[in-house]
């Protein structure tokens, strides 16, 4: 095995195998044929071309919504299992039922597909290294508990995006206390860079602010000869927190792709061109499949044996033993033949697995303990000559995007998270005697309008304690926030 000393890791948002990679026509890769539909109100709606810029409605992608996009319409996940059989057959009703129906959208949107030139980047990656196309999400569920299992094996329970009221009451001064912790405490250097202001890993209990770099930093870092850091993990620029993700880098579908490709390609090319090139691995990967068909049929998986953390976590009473559709994801080393697919079964703890397996760690739970690693991909004996540069991102044209309804309550989506890492935050920047008002403040938000304040507020002095002025702070951080 090559002596690799440096895991990096690039997980992004909202996008399944299928839709990002179907149609690439690369040899070997259990794609699409072309004749794959799904049916709503008595219609087939085959597959469609997706589109490069944002989306106005978001596909559902919490755990009921993967029950019917997997089962068919009206299946329903009883309590504690058995998860109902799965034909893939309800993307377009669950898109209809959940979103698409109230603006009048088009059942097909969730049947799209990127043409392989409407994604130069991840195409021209997917071709010189190696593509996983049986690559599962950890659960079939949305994005937090799928972000969990990539750092620590587990979602500590949790099968649901929780809701405010879940996350600030009862998890918010810690953060969300896996038992047997994360890879961020493992005895080895770790380290977190985000586009953004916040985080999901600030999410974690044992990760704070502190832990988080600004992104901006990432190529003097790794670029400098002296980084010493042994897994890196990469989260993008979120953008609008509130709700569509605008000015974003992280693929949400309400955000278009073109960010994402340009934060896809600036990783690769600055570990490329550093001095850690042949003693690094990169994972460019994306949480979970955003509400996109894939036609695989997500196959049986070990649970990660742990208890969930609160009564609250497990909402739908979901044991774990089933993985989430399929994401991609491409290994990246100069060690890996050019051109590789593998269909070996992975999940996002498989990450986890290859770390380990690198660096002599114990697994956290059964789910990484049983998890394949990526090391055999790595098979060459010397390291070969690779891309530097990779193709600019398709251009798209301007695009406005979708209005949201600040009047509405915080309660959907990721913005409970995004709500937790601010208040942590601003708990750690704060003392000790306004941290009632703190909590009591962010419990009582009404309106996304005020979130949006709050978060405008937390911006400020986080960038503020990095070195920033304060005005400096709040323009920046309004700039992806309104």
């Amino acid at each position: 095995m090559p002596d690799i000393e440096h895991v990096f890791v690039l997980m992004l948002e909202n996008r399944s195998f299928d839709h990002l990679l179907g149609k690439s026509g690369i040899p070997g890769l259990n794609g699409l044929s072309g004749n794959e539909t799904s049916p709503y109100d008595g219609k087939n709606y085959g597959l469609t071309r997706a589109t490069l810029g944002p989306m106005d409605v978001d596909p559902g992608h919490e755990f009921p919504d993967v029950v019917e996009q997997l089962a068919g319409k009206d299946a329903k996940f009883p309590s504690g299992g058995p998860y109902p059989p799965i034909n893939n057959s309800g993307y377009a009703e669950s898109f209809m039922r959940t979103t698409g129906a109230k603006v009048n959208a088009d059942p097909g949107i969730v049947m799209s597909a990127f043409e392989p030139q409407d994604l130069p980047v991840l195409n021209a990656l997917a071709r010189e290294f190696a593509v996983c196309d049986n690559w599962h999400s950890s659960l079939p569920g949305p994005t937090l508990p799928n972000r969990f299992f990539l750092l620590a094996g587990t979602s500590g329970g949790l099968d649901h995006s929780p809701s405010d009221a879940e996350m600030i009451e009862e998890l918010t001064i810690d953060g969300f206390p896996i038992r047997n912790g994360t890879i961020f405490s493992q005895p080895i250097k770790t380290r977190i860079y985000c586009g953004g202001i916040l985080c999901m890993a600030q999410t974690l209990k044992g990760v704070s602010f502190l832990d988080v770099h600004r992104y901006s930093n990432f190529v003097h870092d790794v670029t400098s000869g002296s980084y010493d850091v042994k897994f890196t993990l990469i989260e993008p620029d979120y953008g609008d927190l509130i709700g569509n993700f605008k000015g974003g880098t992280s693929q949400h579908p309400m955000d278009g792709v073109t960010g994402g490709e340009k934060l896809i390609k600036e990783v690769y090319e600055t570990i490329r061109k550093s001095p850690l090139w042949t003693k690094s691995i990169l994972f460019v990967m994306w949480d979970e499949h955003g509400g996109f068909y894939d036609h695989v049929v997500p196959p049986k998986a070990t649970p990660p044996g742990d208890a969930p953390v609160s009564p609250r976590a497990n909402q739908f009473g979901f044991d774990f033993s089933l993985y989430g559709p399929r994401v991609p994801c491409v290994v990246i080393s100069p060690f890996v033949p050019q051109g590789t697919v593998d269909h070996t079964l992975y999940d996002h703890t498989s990450v986890l697995a290859t770390t380990e397996k690198i660096f002599g760690l114990q697994p956290l739970t059964e789910r990484d303990k049983n998890a394949n690693n990526v090391l055999s991909l790595l098979s060459l004996a010397t390291p070969r000559n690779t891309q530097e540069h990779l193709p600019s991102p398709a251009e798209v044209q301007a695009h406005r995007a979708a209005e949201i309804d600040k009047s509405a309550a915080p309660h959907f989506g990721n913005v409970p998270a995004f709500l937790v890492a601010a208040a942590r935050a601003d708990l750690h920047l704060s003392p000790p005697e306004a941290h009632a008002d703190i909590l009591t403040r962010v419990r009582s938000l009404p309106t996304l309008w005020h979130a949006e304040e709050y978060f405008r507020e937390v911006g400020q002095k986080v960038l503020a304690a990095r070195g920033g002025s304060g005005q400096q702070g709040s323009d920046h951080f309004a700039s992806h926030v309104g």
